[in-house]
């Protein structure tokens, strides 16, 4: 068998992404054969042995692959284990009964639905910036909006030192001092939706994720988490440019 590279074998195997793959041989919490590894390195996954954290690492089998919906409360962070001993959405999906990972993230304030998985490849392609995968968001902000704030979501707004992505954004209702958006983002940038609101004006009092593709949260309750249907992984790999087999 041909060597892979080290984190993208950590995310085939179900351990985390690759970004997160990366910060974990980083930290020298990754062995080969023994050895610290280093960023770059390629393994046979046959041949060579692979150790996370003192555990031995193993492919998962496609059919193993879960895919998993989270419905985050506020609160939590979107990591797997913190060093600041903040809640952490992995005591969301201890009884999964299989190592997932965060698909993308929410912060800690934010609530909504998050994807997990063990499928590396799938949560790759969610994430990669080029895909442009939508996320729709319910977003509560105050006092008020006003057209040219809608007009600037739409073409760009500046943060630190980059133009946003054209933003889909539309009032859903209002009242006095208050009122509520859809907004539809086709990048992840950390933090963005609160960052482009700030730097208008606006307070956000609430966000909530709503959808990702097509594929909608629906009434499951904050803090329970559900597998998507087979449909369901199916839009989502076909928003997300991957191949998919013909029902």
């Amino acid at each position: 068998m041909k060597e892979v590279r080290l984190q993208k074998f950590l995310a085939e195997s179900g351990v985390a992404s690759r970004r997160k793959s990366e910060e974990l041989i980083a930290a020298g919490k990754v062995k080969v054969n023994g050895h610290p590894a280093q960023i770059g390195d390629k393994i046979d996954p046959i041949h060579d042995t692979v150790v996370v954290l003192g555990k031995k690492i193993t492919r998962v089998k496609q059919s193993e692959f879960r895919y998993i919906m989270l419905h985050k409360p506020r609160g939590f962070v979107s990591t797997m284990s913190d060093e600041m001993g903040r809640k952490c959405v992995a005591q969301l999906v201890e009884n999964v009964g299989a190592r997932v990972y965060p698909v993308g993230r929410l912060d800690k304030d934010s609530e909504g639905m998050l994807l997990f998985t063990n499928d590396g490849e799938f949560a790759n392609a969610m994430m990669h910036p080029s895909k442009e995968v939508p996320k729709t968001y319910r977003v509560t902000v105050r006092p008020a909006v006003t057209d040219d704030m809608l007009t600037a979501f739409a073409v760009g707004i500046e943060i630190d030192g980059k133009r946003t992505a054209p933003a889909d954004v539309a009032i859903v209702s209002k009242e006095e001092n208050r009122v509520v958006l859809q907004m539809i983002l086709r990048e992840g940038r950390n933090r963005e939706i609160r960052k482009m609101c700030e730097t208008l004006g606006l307070e956000v009092a609430r966000l909530r994720r709503t959808q990702i593709g097509t594929v909608k949260m629906g009434m499951l309750k904050k803090g329970d988490w559900r597998d998507l249907t087979d449909d369901e992984v199916r839009k989502l790999k076909l928003a997300a440019g991957m191949k998919v087999k013909k029902k």
